[in-house]
């Protein structure tokens, strides 16, 4: 073999080399890595009991291929030593369309959640795939469902509504109607699995609405973010945004959907900490 060939071959072979490793990470290694993040949530309105109230928040765990339910128990487990005031589920549990075995596995172990004033829960679109009838009936046995219907969460004489909507895709949101139990100056959480959904048409104020659906994008390539979101609105990635209806926040959530690969977009589980915010018209 010649000089010229064996630095070909040996080219080839640290490319392929290379690819190889990058495949592993992206498919294998960084979607098991889930990071606990941590957010400081400004909202005006906020009680000042409520100041320094922590939420942590479990989305898109799509329980199923690659997601099993030994991962999704520690994740549980780590969710829980959290020691949250509260904590919010919004939707996609399960992977699989068509079957209701993922959503008997993934059930009891979201009701091993535990939280001072407690776990509450909506529905996502992969929930509706995999049968709305069976999803429905866990959420209910559950005792953390809020899906159109709004619960209110009391420290002192102050309050705090949340209040939790249907899937956009799947079902009906009926935002008005779940809060329609709060008074004027309430300040309201609202549970979408669908960030998308506070640009419908809806008059209901709200402080601030958590979501997840996007799973951050699940790569994000540097200087351009995620090329591929399942929304509507391109800003919808994750974080913290600022919309005309409600600020919104967004959980990159645990598993995937589209494609089984993370890239520069680790998984988390979202610790959110409310605190006030000065009112700027004041």
């Amino acid at each position: 073999m010649s000089l010229i060939s064996r630095r070909a071959a040996l080219r080839l072979g640290a490319c392929s080399l290379a690819a190889a490793l990058a495949g592993s990470w992206t498919v294998l290694i960084e979607p098991s890595i889930v990071l606990i993040n941590r957010y400081q949530i400004p909202l005006v309105n906020l009680p000042p009991a409520f100041h320094g109230f922590t939420i942590a928040q479990l989305t898109d765990l799509h329980l199923g291929v690659l997601v099993s339910a030994a991962f999704i128990s520690k994740v549980v487990e780590r969710t829980n030593a959290l020691r949250p005031d509260a904590i919010f589920c919004t939707g996609d549990y399960v992977h699989a369309k068509n079957t209701t075995e993922e959503i008997d596995q993934v059930w009891p172990l979201l009701m091993r959640l535990r939280a001072r004033h407690g776990v509450f829960s909506v529905l996502g679109n992969h929930d509706h795939w995999a049968d709305t009838e069976r999803s429905l009936y866990w959420l209910e046995r559950s005792g953390q469902n809020i899906r159109h219907q709004c619960k209110t969460l009391e420290r002192g004489k102050e309050r705090l509504v949340l209040g939790g909507a249907g899937d956009l895709w799947e079902d009906r949101l009926l935002i008005d109607q779940a809060f329609a139990a709060s008074e004027e100056n309430d300040c309201r959480l609202l549970l979408s699995h669908n960030p998308d959904s506070v640009d419908t048409a809806f008059k209901t104020p709200l402080a601030l609405t958590v979501s997840g659906h996007t799973h951050g994008g699940q790569v994000r390539l540097p200087f351009y973010g995620p090329p591929v979101l399942p929304v509507q609105n391109k800003r919808y990635a994750s974080g913290l945004i600022a919309t005309e209806k409600s600020k919104l926040f967004i959980s990159r959530g645990i598993g995937w959907a589209i494609y089984p690969v993370r890239c520069n977009c680790f998984p988390e589980i979202a610790l959110l900490e409310l605190v006030r915010q000065p009112d700027a018209r004041a």
